[in-house]
């Protein structure tokens, strides 16, 4: 049963794919989003290569719990998903998720271009976990 994790943004989206036994996230890549066709394609492509029984992708809320114009992107890239998609996706609130894999980064001292192309696949993680640990 694997659980693909999605940090979806303007500029790149994060994936991360859960193991067989639907414990841990583990990144896959940072997609650049170069446009609705392209980003397809390649979501397509992760689709095929994991076969996800899920999709979880991120929400972006607003402190105070409403969703904003992030959520409402984020929504439109659901809505594009279900064309390539039958599986069932779920949103996961992601609130403070880029701050938490800013730390991380942090802690590794990864910079520079590592840092950009990292951080997204690192939310995407987190995204992720956060849902698998509300499984348990």
């Amino acid at each position: 049963m694997r659980i693909l994790g999605i940090d979806y943004g303007d500029a790149r989206v994060g994936i991360a794919v859960s193991d067989a036994m639907g414990w841990t996230a583990q990144g896959v890549r940072t997609v650049a989003n170069k446009g609705a066709r392209s980003l397809m394609r390649e979501m397509g492509e992760i689709i095929d290569e994991y076969k996800p029984e899920k999709i979880v992708i991120g929400m972006p809320k607003n402190m105070d719990g409403t969703i904003g114009f992030r959520g409402e992107a984020t929504y439109k890239f659901a809505e594009r998903l279900k064309r390539i998609y039958a599986g069932k996706i779920i949103f996961q609130d992601e609130r403070l998720t880029t701050v938490s894999a800013a730390r991380v980064l942090n802690d590794t001292n990864t910079r520079g271009a590592k840092r950009k192309s990292s951080i997204d696949t690192v939310s995407a993680c987190f995204i992720l976990e956060a849902y698998l640990n509300s499984l348990k």
